[in-house]
């Protein structure tokens, strides 16, 4: 597991792998170098709406052609495939019992299997292949309570090791005058400064970031607030409430379950690959620090 950890960030590789949630099949190719400079990686997709990511170490750039829009944000905690998982994973041996599965092949490689299942009904199973010579991840899935499968990343053909073309990493689309350029690192706001409060924080998650962003066009302003596990990642926004009798509970947005409720006059979404138990348990214990 600390060699699958490390090697998406190790290791130069390029491919294309496809991503699986709901009856949503996307293909996307990929090519990742590291140096001395750091990292470069760009994602592109190769089916539906074009869309391309690249990301220059901490920065990332995601172009939308169709809507001319490029949106620059920070890498932020949720890591991407086939960076799954933290850099550190000891501590995940707490909440989830990990073991080694068969080996099999994916993409052509021998890649061995590890099974994480969750102690507690606040974090979902994953099953990670890793490449038997590199480490690297290259398949993934994420499961529910009963073994069902709620989303799958997994490479179809890959290259590890050795140079990568130049141009994988170049920006396809150019970028005109009429495009708009959307800035959404925002700003690191302590906790403390923030106004909001986690009342229930959940074993084995801790608070990992606290952001304000301005978003729309009167540039509201809006608090972001992740808590991890080191593995899921739970995220919490809060924004003033559009109406008092705005409905609260669960609702359908894919493999990420959203839930959310007014609380002093603001609404609070709470989403994340987590099991519903997890995500009502953080929206209901969130309280404005001046109540």
């Amino acid at each position: 597991m600390n060699r699958m950890a490390g090697a998406a960030q190790k290791v130069n590789f390029s491919g294309t792998f496809s991503y699986l949630s709901g009856k949503r099949l996307e293909t996307l190719r990929i090519a990742h170098v590291t140096g001395p400079e750091g990292d470069v990686e760009r994602i592109e997709t190769l089916d539906g709406n074009p869309r391309e990511v690249i990301r220059t170490n901490s920065e990332v750039r995601c172009v939308l052609p169709d809507l001319k829009t490029v949106i620059i944000d920070r890498i932020g905690n949720r890591r991407a495939f086939p960076a799954r998982l933290p850099v550190a994973v000891a501590a995940l041996n707490e909440y989830y019992r990990i073991f080694r599965g068969d080996m099999s092949r994916v993409a052509g490689r021998k890649a061995q299997l590890i099974i994480l299942e969750p102690r507690d009904n606040l974090r979902y199973g994953h099953q990670l292949w890793a490449d038997e010579e590199s480490g690297l991840l290259l398949k993934a899935r994420l499961l529910d309570g009963n073994g069902e499968l709620i989303e799958q990343f997994a490479f179809n053909e890959i290259r590890i090791g050795g140079d990568i073309d130049p141009d994988l990493l170049k920006q396809k689309y150019a970028v005109a005058d009429d495009w708009q350029t959307v800035n959404a690192k925002g700003d690191e706001a302590s906790a403390d400064a923030s106004a909001w409060q986690l009342g229930d924080m959940l074993p084995g998650y801790r608070l990992v970031s606290t952001v304000r962003r301005s978003v729309g066009a009167h540039g509201q302003s809006v608090l972001h607030m992740v808590v991890s596990d080191g593995l899921a990642n739970i995220s919490v926004f809060v924004e003033p409430a559009q109406s008092p009798d705005d409905s609260a509970g669960f609702m359908d947005a894919g493999s990420i379950a959203v839930y959310a409720r007014n609380v002093a006059g603001h609404r609070l979404t709470v989403l994340g690959e987590a099991p519903n138990e997890a995500l009502r348990r953080v929206g209901d214990s969130m309280t404005a620090a001046n109540q």
